[in-house]
């Protein structure tokens, strides 16, 4: 849509005036389809910038647990040992930190696996599967923190639905790696790959 604004001697000058692109989707929620509406182009940045913003959160939470930037090789037996009593894997922590295989394969994967899903996040690369990983991290961090004396709603939860969002709207498919990977032939010949994408 154009406005002509004054002229200036004999030239005219026109205003473009755009709208915001809205588009329709539906749902099926509960057995009933549910109509929506969503804009376009702001749906876009806000799910890139969840997705950069989780990957930030996740990449510094490991990157700072790594022995050559800690200073010392990451521990989690105190967190596993020191599970608060409502914590339904209070048994299970204690378990793993008791059993030395566990509890070293945990050291290395909690900063590896955050360092990891955070990089992934951040250039947009097997989102989905860092998603996948990172939900099951926070699912865990939920689970045994049981941080609940305000109710069930925590940063723990909120996290695990940072990752849902950003692994349900395949957020590496803007402005990410993935956009560019689901183009290759090794993809296109293999569609599966397309769940770990995104």
């Amino acid at each position: 849509m154009t406005f002509p604004l004054e002229g200036v001697g004999d030239r005219t000058f026109t205003r473009k005036v755009s709208k915001m692109t809205t588009n329709k989707a539906s749902v099926d929620w509960l057995g009933a389809e549910k109509p929506f509406e969503y804009a376009e182009s702001a749906a876009g940045y806000v799910t890139v910038l969840i997705r950069l913003v989780t990957g930030w959160w996740f990449f510094h939470a490991g990157y700072t647990k790594l022995a050559f930037v800690a200073g010392e090789p990451f521990d989690a037996s105190g967190y596993l040992l020191n599970a608060p009593a409502a914590s339904p894997l209070q048994g299970f922590f204690a378990w793993a930190a008791g059993t030395p295989w566990l509890l070293e394969f945990t050291n290395v994967m909690i900063p590896v696996g955050e360092t990891l899903i955070g990089l992934g996040l951040l250039v947009g690369a097997l989102v989905r599967l860092a998603a996948l990983f990172g939900g099951l991290l926070m699912v865990f961090f939920y689970l045994g923190n049981a941080d609940w004396e305000h109710g069930f709603v925590n940063g723990d939860l909120f996290g695990l639905l940072l990752f849902v969002i950003v692994g349900v709207f395949a957020a590496g498919r803007i402005l990410g790696v993935d956009a560019y990977l689901e183009r290759t032939e090794f993809v296109r010949e293999r569609p599966r790959l397309r769940y770990l994408l995104g």
